[in-house]
């Protein structure tokens, strides 16, 4: 086998092994564990599905389109990944949480980093079509100590499905915000409530989509990053309870813990923040529990 790898002139049985073994030339223990490892399974593939000149050359178009279609405000390759499953199969090895903390899942391709500031119990949804929305709740660690000054960044779409990036009209941040705990760990957030959409189906991805018989509906949810000093961040969703396509996410994201009510109230009610409300509206409640890093723990 060892002349076999080191001819010049390969065939189609030996290709493999003599690529793997020139791709092991990299110093890097982790790129050259990397590379060999997508050039065993990506040989496999090949040689599994066994594609036409035409084909391949397809498949390569489909990439190039994908990569023009992503800049600041879209991810083509991140829906790619949400789509296959991948991304929550990374999330899923890299967030293997204690019991009683809550679960992580995608980030998914439209958060946009440096949302603006946002006090506490102030509205991130302002001229924002939908429902009013208030999520209230608390952050703790997996003791129940309240974690003060915590930051949850949020992003959702608007009562019309859209998010950020799909409002091109729109000049400045548009339905996220961020929002710090108080004293005891709580925090209050107004936004409007959020309604199940299709992923963005315009572009490669939605051209696949289309080619099968899988929904490409997401259920109704808002996402959340959250931070605390000495615990570990968590970027996670709270889906609402009975939406229609909460067992058919398009990327895979629904858990059990995350599935949450969103209790509707009539005209008339009394909000979270105190004010009596003229029309219906929404209240979520939920408590994030974060885990503290080990370094902190033993401290």
């Amino acid at each position: 086998m060892a002349e076999e790898i080191t001819m010049a002139y390969v065939t189609e049985k030996t290709l493999t092994d003599v690529v793997r073994e020139r791709w092991t030339d990299i110093p890097d223990a982790r790129l050259r564990q990397v590379m060999t490892a997508a050039v065993k399974h990506l040989h496999a593939f090949v040689r599994e599905i066994e594609p036409t000149s035409a084909e391949w050359a397809t498949a390569i178009d489909f990439l190039t389109r994908t990569g023009k279609l992503c800049d600041e405000k879209r991810q083509e390759f991140i829906l790619f990944s949400d789509v296959l499953g991948v991304s929550m199969l990374v999330d899923a090895i890299n967030h293997r949480q204690q019991n009683g903390a809550t679960p992580s899942t995608v980030e998914g391709p439209f958060h946009i980093a440096d949302a603006p500031a946002v006090a506490n119990g102030g509205n991130m949804a302002v001229d924002a079509p939908g429902i009013v929305c208030f999520v209230t709740g608390a952050v703790r660690g997996l003791n129940g100590e309240p974690l003060a000054g915590a930051t949850l960044d949020l992003w959702q779409t608007d009562g019309d499905g859209l998010y950020e990036a799909q409002r091109p009209e729109i000049d400045g941040p548009w339905m996220r915000g961020l929002y710090r705990t108080q004293g005891d760990g709580s925090y209050l957030i107004r936004t409007v409530k959020p309604i199940a959409y299709t992923i963005p189906m315009d572009g490669t991805i939605g051209e696949l989509m289309n080619r099968t018989n899988m929904s490409h509906m997401r259920p109704a949810h808002i996402h959340f990053a959250v931070e605390a000093p000495g615990y570990h961040g968590l970027v996670t969703h709270l889906f609402e309870s009975g939406d229609e396509w909460i067992n058919d996410d398009a990327v895979y994201g629904v858990k059990e813990p995350l599935i949450v009510a969103f209790k509707k109230m009539p005209a008339g009610s009394k909000a979270p923040s105190g004010e009596i409300m003229n029309e219906p509206f929404y209240v979520v409640d939920y408590d994030f529990v974060l885990e503290r890093k080990a370094q902190a723990a033993a401290a």
